[in-house]
């Protein structure tokens, strides 16, 4: 909560675009809150909180900069835009993917294993498309005080290629730390 606290304090100051900062940190806190809510009734493992805590540390830190404008990606592996926004969405697939699993398991919902895995999936397909949505949304509410949110940079595929993303995060997930999140699941009530 410290860390949290303290990089939600530090991206709220001077950040590049106050529009952009709010818009992408509401979902951090919002998360946040639902995770203090819900811990007594509902903890979950310690990998998946701290997984949640980084995809909240990168979305004060998009927020703070603007996604286009993060120090330290600009031209990244030749690219000629900043491509911190595809960090965040390999998160937007990655986490959720934890998280859906978790919540998936313990209330056993499903019983297979590749029905579960398929499930997950899915799961972060449709919020990462949800999320597209959503900043389209946004953009033809705000007009033009949108483009620091949408990220796109002139990119004519960037809603594809994050939601392309989401999907590898997704599936990185489930390869990578399936077996982990298997053993502490075990030891949460």
């Amino acid at each position: 909560m410290i860390i949290f606290a303290g990089t939600l304090i530090w991206s709220g100051i001077n950040p590049k675009d106050h529009f952009t900062w709010f818009l992408e940190v509401v979902p951090a806190v919002i998360g946040a809150a639902l995770l203090i809510f819900s811990y007594k009734s509902f903890r979950l493992t310690p990998l998946l909180y701290g997984f949640i805590l980084l995809h909240c540390l990168v979305l004060m830190v998009g927020g703070h900069y603007t996604y286009a404008e993060v120090p330290f990606f600009d031209g990244l592996f030749g690219s000629e835009r900043n491509n911190y926004d595809k960090v965040g969405h390999f998160f937007q697939g990655f986490v959720p993917a934890l998280l859906a699993r978790e919540i998936l398991i313990r209330k056993s919902v499903v019983n297979s294993k590749a029905w579960l895995n398929y499930i997950i999936v899915s799961i972060c397909l449709g919020f990462s498309a949800f999320y597209e949505l959503l900043e389209w949304w946004v953009a033809l509410a705000t007009g033009e005080n949108a483009e620091a949110f949408l990220g796109t940079q002139g990119y004519i595929w960037d809603t594809q290629s994050d939601m392309g993303l989401a999907l590898l995060g997704a599936i990185c997930a489930l390869v990578l730390l399936s077996v982990p999140h298997d053993r502490q699941l075990q030891t949460v009530a």
